[in-house]
Parts: structure tokens; sequence; C-alpha cells
């Protein structure tokens, strides 16, 4: 049987490229030629648009937008983990919101409460996956008790962390972000050494997100897009086995009760200092997690019912 040819387009995000890494892994997984072009360092699309492809692959509106600009006869494959009406999956969301109805456009979609509100044709919910031969666990000793990625753009979230690393004086805590991210977050920080401290700097790849993650024992998330959906650190945390601890979302069903999960400010910290101390708690969650993550998030069988259904 002849391969199909896939052409993926890895956003300018870093989000988005880590999002669709995995997505691009899986295709290869499952036998496809993928050819990437690749948003933020490529400049050759007219030349990689010679080549004729059964599909097209995006991350949001990055896929579609080049389908429909370059006239592209093929089905295209729209991976959305931002909210589809709205400018966090692109500035030029409602010039290409349209096009998502067409029957040659399929529209995955992270949230399931969002999937049930949306009436394309060709919608379907699919939570984050992640490539288990990437993210796995190394089996070192962590440098760092906590770890955090993502931006600390609002009050809210920018004073929760300052908040916990002047709680837990005796514990090393790692931030990833953005140079750009880092340095609005200390100018409005009541205390910039500390986010001086904690900043580890920003990573746009899954091998170094993977050693990042195995670095440290316990992560914890504020989710900050959705509604009910966990976002793409929560699959792999669980891939590498380290402990998530969650803000509450409806989908921290898919695991079945056993990823914890905080419900304030002072719930986080007896949750971080308890795991910490109890290892065999500690290893009960992360192996069931772990278990779960590799039955039903991985990108092999993930992007296979992807594939299964786009016509």
């Amino acid at each position: 049987m002849k391969k199909k040819s896939v052409l993926a387009i890895l956003p300018i995000s870093i989000g988005g490229r880590l999002t669709t890494s995995s997505i691009i892994d899986g295709y290869r997984q499952n036998g496809c030629d993928v050819t990437v072009y690749d948003e933020l360092f490529d400049n050759n699309l007219n030349q990689v648009l010679k080549k004729k492809y059964s599909q097209i692959v995006g991350y949001d509106f990055s896929g579609l937008k080049i389908k429909v600009d370059n006239g592209l006869k093929i089905p295209s494959v729209n991976y959305f983990s931002d909210d589809i009406r709205s400018k966090t999956s692109g500035p030029e969301w409602e010039k290409y919101l349209p096009y998502l109805e067409d029957e040659d456009n399929y529209t995955f979609y992270w949230d399931k409460v969002l999937t049930g509100y949306e009436t394309f044709k060709n919608i379907h919910y699919m939570p984050h996956f992640v490539n288990f031969d990437i993210y796995k666990d190394f089996g070192n000793q962590p440098e760092f008790d906590i770890m955090f990625a993502g931006r600390l753009d609002t009050d809210y979230r920018l004073s929760f962390f300052e908040e916990l690393v002047m709680k837990l004086p005796h514990l090393k805590v790692a931030w990833y972000a953005i140079e750009k991210h880092h340095e609005d977050a200390r100018k409005r920080a009541t205390y910039p050494e500390i986010i001086d401290l904690c900043y580890q700097g920003f990573i746009d790849n899954e091998e170094d997100m993977a050693k990042a993650i195995n670095n440290a024992r316990i992560l914890f998330n504020m989710n900050s897009q959705g509604i009910s959906s966990l976002n793409y650190r929560t699959f792999q945390a669980a891939a590498c086995k380290r402990l998530m601890i969650s803000d509450y979302r409806e989908e921290l069903a898919l695991f079945e009760g056993h990823m914890p999960f905080y419900e304030d400010f002072s719930d986080l910290i007896f949750k971080i200092e308890s795991y910490l101390v109890d290892s065999t708690a500690y290893n009960k969650v992360v192996n069931a997690c772990y278990e779960i993550a590799k039955r039903c998030h991985n990108s092999k069988d993930c992007t296979r019912y992807m594939l299964s259904v786009v016509k």
C-alpha cells in the first residue's frame, strides 16, 4: 500500500509547536510520509507545495489558512487546543472559520464541552496525546521539586506563583516560559527576585520538554483555556511518570480519579508537601496515570483514529 503523503504545518506558537510535534510523530508512527513546513523558520512554501499531498495537517487555523490561500484541493486536518472562536486560535480566525463547515475540512477539538457547542459537519472531540517514545521516565533524580510551564500573564497567576514559592522556601521551583513573558512577569512582580530565581528559560521542542519534566518531581497546572479540558502538560507529565496536580477540570475524569487536583491555594500547598514525603502515594498515582495515558492518549493510536475519519 502506498504511503499517505501528508503536509504538516509547524506553527509559530511554542505551545502549538509542541502539540503539533506529537501529531507529526503520530502520523509517522502510522507509516505516513510527512513533509513539515515550519512557519517560524522556513520560507520555501511555494517549493513545498509543488509536491502532491493526500492531506494537510495544522494546529488551530494554520493548515486551513495555507489550504485556502493556495487553493489546495485536499482534505485538511485541524487540531485545536485553543478556543476556535477567539483570536487565541489566530488573528484571522473570523476569516477562516466558515471553511470549517466544508465537507473536506476536519476539526479535532481538545475540549469536550466546547466540542458539544459546535455543529461543524466534521468535528470530533480529541483530548491531547503525546509520543511515548519521547515523553518517558528517564530514571534520573530530579533537580527541582516543583515545575510550572506557561505564562504568568494575569495578576492572579503571577501572585499565585509568587506566593507558592514564598510559602515553600525549602523547595526548589522551576518556571519555563518565553523570555518576553519572563520580562513581563518580573516587571509586574512584587518580588522580581523570585521570578528570576525560578526562571529556567523557554522550551520549544519535545526532547527538551521531556528532559525538563523529568527534572522535577511535581508539576502543577493553572488551565487557562477551554471549559472542561486538560492542557498538554497534563499528558506530558503522565507519560514521564511525574506527578501532575491540576486545578479542577471535568476532564480529570479521563484519569479515572487517580490524578489529584487542588481546590484552592492552601490545598495545593498541602498536596505538594504530602506527596513529596509519601513516596508510596506518589508512585501509586504516577503509575496509574501513566498506564491510562499510554493506553488512551498515545500519539500512534490517536493519530490512527484521526486518519480513519478523514475521507
